[in-house]
């Protein structure tokens, strides 16, 4: 159903409502956390580089941290992030008030607030057999507001009987990007469970992002206590695969531990891939809120500048 502009215009206003209450609700937070060393001043500030102009030293934030900062402006970019959205069918799960794909879009809001707070550039991408687009990476308040059209046109319209080619989707993604970017990639990652060889090739496309100088973060999206834990009830059960559509009748107790040991097994082989290519992978449950996400890009962005 098509939106009014009306509408269009409210349903963006608490995109960016939830998104700014998130990060001024993490940054508070940092203050009061053993991770206060990260500079929350950072919409405004960076570290003084020695011997460049002292002209733009902040001689206040001096006398207060006894470290050299430097103002910084509108037209400064300091790094340069795409932030890749699966929206295969299987990122619908769980049929809830809060689903794979929508967790990951209130990420995305959220992260690129951020974005736009330490002047960054910010590119969005979406994808599920193919990629369905990809944004230039800028920096500007409307741009913000273009990209969060994008993602309520996903929020609104979730795709049915989509299947995932994350791998193909790597490939065109390090052809299209030209500049060292940071390259976050929220997905279940349900697709390389298949077989070793799907990972190896997912990897392998992953490896041509890496080649081209690019970092990447994963956040492996998941509703722990339904798809990593099987806790369903005691009773049988309809199982659709949202992606093809195949439906199977199974008593969850039967089929737990084979299920439980599988999945773990596979998520362990992951974790450890991603340790040989020097790859960010981040457990972002559903159920776990926004600031883990927050806080492992700070992380990964504070060993990149």
């Amino acid at each position: 159903m098509e939106l009014s502009a009306e509408n269009q215009v409210r349903q963006l206003a608490n995109l960016e409502l939830l998104a700014r209450q998130v990060v001024e609700g993490f940054i508070t937070g940092l203050h009061q956390s053993p991770f206060h060393g990260f500079s929350v001043e950072f919409a405004e500030h960076r570290l003084y580089n020695t011997g460049e102009s002292v002209k733009n030293i902040d001689w206040k934030l001096f006398a207060r941290t006894d470290k050299l900062f430097v103002k910084q402006y509108e037209e400064e970019t300091n790094l340069r992030s795409y932030l890749l959205l699966d929206t295969s069918s299987s990122m619908n799960f769980p049929d809830r008030i809060t689903n794979k794909l929508q967790f990951s879009i209130y990420a995305i809001a959220s992260l690129m607030y951020l974005f736009k707070r330490q002047r960054d550039a910010f590119g969005l991408g979406l994808f599920a057999d193919d990629l369905q687009m990809l944004s230039a990476a800028r920096s500007t308040t409307q741009h913000l507001f273009y990209l969060y059209a994008q993602l309520e046109k996903a929020y609104e319209s979730p795709r049915l009987n989509a299947q995932t080619n994350i791998t193909g989707v790597m490939h065109r993604v390090a052809e299209e990007l030209h500049q060292r970017s940071m390259v976050i990639i929220f997905s279940d990652m349900l697709e390389n469970a298949i077989s070793p060889e799907k990972m190896n090739a997912l990897f392998a496309a992953i490896q041509h992002l890496k080649y081209n100088k690019h970092e990447v973060i994963i956040f492996n999206v998941a509703d722990h206590k339904l798809e990593v834990g099987f806790d369903f009830g005691n009773r049988p059960h309809r199982f659709i695969d949202m992606e093809s559509g195949e439906e199977v009748k199974i008593h969850p107790n039967r089929v737990r531990d084979s299920y439980v040991n599988s999945l773990s097994e596979y998520r362990r082989q992951l974790e450890l891939k991603c340790a040989q290519y020097k790859i960010d992978i981040v457990d972002a449950d559903i159920n776990g809120g926004y600031y883990d996400v927050l806080k492992a890009y700070l992380i990964k962005r504070n060993k990149m500048i």
